[in-house]
């Protein structure tokens, strides 16, 4: 199922999801940038890391609690979420994968949420740029008028994240490990995932020169200027 750019989240929706949050969001920050060759999350972008970015956005979004979860470089990253209202783990296991982190951020949210108030989780990257919190609570609308268990963005033919799951998706989160990541889970229940088009997703920023490229695309005059790394 395909939802348009119609679904637009009214501000009533935004206000009945603050005061009673029902969705939790999980922004994955553990990789070690290996392509990268240094850590990603510390690449400026608009004036602000890739991190402190998609941690804003969360935190603008209805979505609570917020859990970040760092791995390698958890020690130099720390201090980019400082003053926002969110929860940090660190995935001892980040070596192992994106599922292990999907994992870790499940686990945190366990003990963030003891009173199971959280019904649905967005899982997010944070090398992915153009993920804004009306992208986020889209998802989060679009999953409350309809009775499927997830929303994912679609873009370049196919869906990923930022995507939505709810509760009866958990348990198969949570047992993740590895390099899995949340895909799996989407190609599995294709029935059960509607899916919202979102083109600026396709872009997100693995390699130095998908950075270039983003810098390229988006700031033609910057010269490199905002740039955290020579690259």
């Amino acid at each position: 199922m395909v939802m348009g750019s119609d679904n637009v989240i009214k501000a009533t929706a935004v206000g009945d999801e603050r005061s009673r949050p029902s969705t939790a969001i999980i922004v994955l920050a553990a990789g070690a940038s290996t392509r990268m060759g240094r850590p990603k999350q510390l690449l400026t972008y608009g004036g602000r890391t890739l991190l402190r970015n998609a941690a804003e956005m969360a935190a603008a979004s209805v979505c609570r609690p917020i859990i970040i979860v760092l791995g390698g470089y958890a020690d130099q990253l720390q201090s980019e979420i400082d003053g926002l209202p969110v929860q940090q783990v660190v995935n001892e296991r980040w070596i192992e994968g994106m599922g292990s982190s999907i994992s870790a951020g499940l686990e945190g949210l366990k003990h963030c949420d003891r009173e199971g108030a959280a019904k649905a989780v967005v899982l997010m990257l944070c090398d992915q740029p153009f993920v804004t919190a009306s992208v986020i609570n889209n998802l989060v609308t679009v999953y409350r008028s309809n009775g499927t268990g997830i929303v994912a963005s679609e873009y370049g033919g196919t869906v990923g994240v930022p995507a939505l799951f709810g509760h009866e998706y958990f348990a198969d989160l949570a047992a993740l490990s590895g390099a899995a990541g949340a895909k799996q889970i989407l190609t599995a229940h294709t029935s059960d995932v509607v899916r919202v088009p979102f083109p600026q997703g396709a872009t997100d920023v693995d390699t130095a020169e998908d950075y270039r490229q983003l810098l390229r695309d988006t700031c033609p005059h910057d010269r490199g200027g905002r740039r955290s790394w020579t690259l």
